[in-house]
């Protein structure tokens, strides 16, 4: 007896039945083509793709995992989602990796490295792959994701002797771009409002900072830990300033830390550019503001994701690819919030 083509109806979720019905062929052929099987003939994968057109039929992600053995899936581990570069970052991978076909499952760390529920976490969902950004990756958490065979990259950071492709800013030479900057403009006495500092970020943008200086014979150089966020940099600046009144100028470790500076800066009765110079990093939307006009040190956020994806899908495709480390460059945005002393 011939199948009867079933009619389309918009409340109803068609299945792939319903597509070899009105495509004349069998279940398993539709499942072959939507797994991306290559064994198809291209008239009857024609055929299969108009009637899910037709029916407006999309392929169930869990089933299409079980006949694939791939789940699609990439998970991504961000602490400081109120930063809103991490938030770009996120918006950026979304698209990235939707437009390869994944899923983002997002994990927001609530530590600085990443914990073991976490991981748990991750494992049900069975990623094939995942990226960390912000929190940090222990010996103990690389091995587990290589004991499942799941493939990690680190972004805008990278930890020493693990196995692990990190894609990164080259913070040092940034750093020194901007020391060499300051020192230019006449600034005298400098100030650092750092992040955590057992992070690669923090600690090769003090070492390029702080050689600049020392080159130069400058010996003038405040530290004050900060946690990139607003308040910490709020609080830096206020505690820098009483201690220090000759400060001229502040390299903040990352933009937000900055705006909290120079709210503070502002609070206390002083005037930027005309008192305090100030520096930020990453290049964020809110430094563009006008009551802000931060300059700033822009990552290339758009290169950096890519080339994360990139090398991502390559160590999910290739088991026994080598791991790389990926440096990227970026630039000196300079708008308002630095002054010439000389």
């Amino acid at each position: 007896m011939e199948k009867k083509e079933p009619k389309p109806d918009v409340k109803k979720n068609y299945t792939s039945e319903d597509v070899a019905a009105i495509a004349g062929v069998s279940q398993s052929t539709v499942s072959r083509v939507f797994a991306g099987n290559t064994n198809v003939s291209e008239k009857k994968r024609k055929k299969i793709l108009a009637a899910a057109a037709k029916l407006d039929y999309k392929p169930n992600a869990h089933a299409r995992s079980l006949i694939t053995r791939k789940s699609m899936m990439v998970g991504i581990v961000m602490r400081n989602i109120r930063n809103p570069f991490y938030s770009a970052v996120l918006e950026i991978f979304h698209n990235r990796l939707s437009a390869r076909g994944y899923h983002l499952i997002f994990i927001n760390s609530e530590n600085e490295e990443i914990q073991e529920s976490e991981i748990t976490q991750l494992l049900e969902y069975n990623v094939e792959g995942v990226i960390i950004t912000d929190a940090l990756l222990s010996s103990s958490a690389s091995q587990k994701f290589k004991r499942y065979g799941i493939s990690v990259v680190l972004f805008n950071r990278y930890t020493e002797n693990l196995e692990s492709s990190a894609v990164f800013c080259d913070n040092y030479l940034a750093a020194k771009q901007i020391a060499t900057y300051l020192v230019e403009m006449g600034h005298k006495s400098f100030a650092f409002i750092s992040g955590p500092s057992d992070t690669s970020t923090t600690i090769d943008r003090l070492k390029g900072f702080k050689e600049v200086l020392d080159e130069r014979k400058i010996k003038d150089l405040a530290i004050e830990p900060g946690n990139y966020t607003f308040e910490s940099g709020f609080r830096a600046a206020q505690e820098l300033l009483t201690k220090n009144k000759s400060i001229d100028c502040i390299f903040c470790g990352n933009d937000i830390i900055a705006l909290g500076v120079m709210d503070a800066v502002r609070l206390v009765g002083l005037r930027i550019p005309e008192d305090v110079s100030v520096v930020g990093f990453d290049n964020i939307r809110m430094s563009e503001w006008p009551s802000y006009a931060l300059t700033t040190w822009e990552q290339p956020l758009e290169e950096m994701t890519t080339s994360a994806v990139e090398l991502l899908l390559k160590e999910i495709g290739e088991k026994d690819a080598t791991p790389q480390v990926v440096m990227m460059k970026g630039h000196l945005v300079v708008r308002n919030t630095v002054r010439s002393r000389k």
